[in-house]
């Protein structure tokens, strides 16, 4: 008997995709996609596929269940789920048909590593990425914020470092526009691996170092000479516990762009960074994530 799939599909508020992704993979679903239209970045669908013999219906409500409750912190409600059966041959081609060439900014192409470079994005810098996992191509508010902020930016022999690296797009980025040099880090050992295969896909793998762990193996990484630029695309709460030690990975005069949060926790999140002496400020937003810019505090 031939295996056949569900595919889960809803609505990815902006507050919820990272926590659906992470609750997924926590529970055996690692089949996950985001689809959004170029210009909709903000109108995103998460997509996943479970083993139709793993998943009866008394499952399948279980899952919802536990979906639903990620929503309850935000105070909303989390989008209706609909369920359509899938035949085997279909779902690993599906999956892949949702990932589409998606330009950033004015100058950046994010391209799965299957496509070939559309025509009318022939002008443009090509991130190659295998979205393989749940790490992201770029395509979530926070990333993109990044991206097209380091597109403004005089890149040109700056060493980068990137904390939470994910899938590296952020540092390969850097790279494309003009960095001499990327150190990355990331906790999670599958983030390590997507960073090193992504960087090799672009032909990277000598700009790129990347290991396992937190600001402290950045660190040692950047052996004693701090980054001018500092990237750090995590969740605001992890950016205030790491803080403390950023001294030892950016530069005194060095800039720091921190996108993991949402607008509202901007004002503790600068608080939290003037008492290690940075200055914090909102310099983007998209929906309701936003992008902090970073700098040394001025000494009177």
């Amino acid at each position: 008997m031939a295996l056949a799939w569900w595919r889960l599909e809803l609505a990815a508020l902006p507050e919820l995709e990272e926590s659906l992704v992470w609750k997924l993979d926590v529970l055996g679903i690692p089949r996950v996609a985001l689809q959004h239209r170029p210009e909709a970045p903000d109108q995103r669908q998460l997509i996943a596929w479970l083993p139709e013999i793993d998943w009866p219906a008394d499952q399948r409500q279980q899952l919802e269940q536990a979906l639903a409750g990620l929503a309850d912190p935000f105070g909303l409600a989390l989008p209706p789920i609909t369920w359509t059966h899938q035949a085997d041959e279909d779902w690993s081609l599906t999956w892949k048909q949702h990932w589409q060439a998606d330009p950033v900014g004015a100058r950046l192409l994010i391209l799965p590593a299957w496509l070939e470079c559309p025509e009318e994005h022939a002008d443009r810098l090509v991130i190659a990425m295998d979205p393989g996992s749940a790490f992201g191509t770029g395509s979530h508010p926070t990333t993109r914020l990044c991206l097209e902020a380091i597109e403004t930016m005089a890149l040109a022999g700056l060493r980068v470092a990137d904390l939470g690296c994910g899938s590296g797009v952020l540092g390969l980025g850097a790279l494309k526009l003009g960095a001499a040099s990327v150190c990355a880090a990331d906790t999670d050992s599958l983030a390590v691996r997507a960073t090193t295969d992504n960087a090799a896909l672009n032909g990277l793998s000598g700009a790129v170092a990347v290991r396992l762990g937190s600001v402290e193996a950045l660190a040692e990484l950047l052996d004693g000479q701090p980054a001018d630029l500092l990237l750090c695309n995590i969740l605001a709460p992890v950016i205030e516990a790491l803080c403390p030690a950023f001294t030892q990975v950016l530069a005194a005069g060095g800039v720091g762009l921190l996108s993991g949060l949402l607008v509202d926790q901007a004002p503790s999140l600068q608080r939290v960074l003037a008492e290690e002496g940075w200055q914090g400020e909102l310099t983007g937003q998209q929906s309701q994530w936003g992008l902090m810019t970073i700098k040394r505090a001025v000494v009177a």
